[in-house]
């Protein structure tokens, strides 16, 4: 992106120099951990143990802590608020603002904006966002990339005015302000669809007008137990006449229904579904917690490939999706405890058939509990097609804004 830069020409009042000719360069270190005093005193330590926190602009806690003491007798420094870091080993290219005076380990590289003149805290953090892919390309190593010093004192970089850096930097602020508050929608949305599905799923509330009993029966008293056959990837493409469900698809988060992903272009292969089929996988090389996903299939004639559990039910008493859910959401923890193997975890539709389980009598509250949660996860589907929308629409937007592609209009007051 530099060498694209220097080459297409710089907008009209932009400089374009070396990053250090815009902003203090700053070390970091780590105390030695021999030294119990000079940890735990309260000084917050940016390390690679805080990588998740990073890329989410402020970074407001870390997992370690050093002293004044660690500060004296080292050469860790600590950073005022608002500097801004990035990780230049695992986890190449994260960034993130310090948002209270911090340290960091020698494996981030920090720098100072003076958010008056020169370079603006936000135009910058954003800036590293959109180098990250050249970051990641920059870094070498086999057991741990990482980027050199000398790679960094060689940066260059391309700045607007600095009221043009504040426009940009308050314009993606409102971005990151909706993509903010969407995140916290999708959180609450999860936590009120498992604290309903806990109520629902286990009768601990009831639809007005139901007051029946739940059952509760073994599972081979609703299914008979099938397995899928062999059906390999060379026998589907995206122009084959006939759905079909591999293995792999099922490891997907859940959903209430499995969409065409694969089309088989054998008629004869796989086992071929009815409609009301529930799907668990048969086998992992992960944990046993991945194999209590279950999905509801509705179609009929979809070719199933192998390590597929079919549960084929032997009435029409039972909703797909209402078991799919139970199955998954109140019953995982007991399926996962029946799998069996270590470095292959398999699960059996033996180990099925003893499950008990509780539910509505009816298929009419069954089918009612259903609608309910799926009507939460489509809620939960929206907000996330929202996220995933403003992300990119940010994304789309720094590319222009940030290389000068797109100029903002700067108030002749404030110019």
């Amino acid at each position: 992106m530099v060498r694209n830069l220097a080459e297409a020409g710089i907008p009209d009042g932009w400089k374009y120099d070396l990053l250090e000719t815009f902003a203090k360069r700053c070390s970091g270190h780590t105390p030695n951990k021999k030294h119990s005093e000079y940890w735990d005193g309260g000084i917050k330590w940016v390390s690679l143990s805080d990588s998740s926190s990073l890329d989410n602009g402020y970074i407001f806690k870390t997992d370690k802590e050093i002293s004044e003491e660690g500060i004296k007798n080292s050469s860790a420094v600590v950073h005022p608020q608002g500097t801004v870091i990035l990780s230049r080993d695992a986890g190449v290219g994260k960034s993130a603002v310090m948002a209270e005076p911090m340290a960091v380990s020698q494996h981030f590289i920090a720098w100072y904006c003076d958010n008056k003149k020169t370079l603006n805290t936000w135009f910058f953090y954003n800036w590293l966002q959109v180098m990250k892919p050249e970051f990641e390309r920059q870094a070498v190593g086999s057991t741990i990339k990482t980027i050199g010093l000398p790679y960094f004192k060689k940066l260059k970089i391309a700045v607007p005015p600095y009221s043009e850096q504040e426009k940009i930097a308050k314009i993606l602020s409102a971005w990151d302000r909706a993509i903010e508050k969407t995140e916290k929608l999708i959180i609450n949305s999860q936590r009120q669809k498992k604290s309903l599905m806990q109520q629902l799923l286990t009768g601990k509330k009831r639809f007005i007008g139901f007051n029946d009993e739940w059952k509760t029966v073994r599972l081979d008293e609703l299914y008979t137990f099938k397995k899928g056959k062999g059906l390999s990837k060379g026998l589907t493409s995206k122009n084959g006449i006939n759905k079909c469900i591999l293995y792999g698809e099922l490891y997907t988060k859940y959903k209430e229904v499995i969409h065409q992903v694969y089309s088989c272009t054998d008629s004869t292969e796989g086992l071929l579904s009815v409609g009301g089929d529930v799907l668990i996988p048969s086998s992992t090389t992960t944990s046993g917690i991945d194999l209590a996903n279950a999905t509801a299939l509705l179609d009929s004639n979809v070719h199933l490939g192998g390590d597929i559990n079919v549960l084929r039910p032997l009435n029409n008493n039972v909703n797909a999706n209402f078991m799919a859910h139970l199955l998954t959401h109140i019953k995982k923890h007991e399926i996962a405890s029946r799998a069996q193997g270590i470095t292959i975890i398999h699960l059996y539709g033996s180990d099925l058939k003893g499950l008990i389980i509780s539910l509505p009598d009816t298929l009419k509250e069954q089918q009612k509990i259903e609608a309910l949660l799926s009507a939460t996860d489509k809620e939960f589907e929206i907000l996330q097609q929202k996220l995933d929308c403003l992300k990119q629409e940010k994304k789309a937007l720094m590319q222009q804004l940030l290389t000068g592609k797109r100029r903002v209009i700067i108030d002749k007051e404030v110019a």
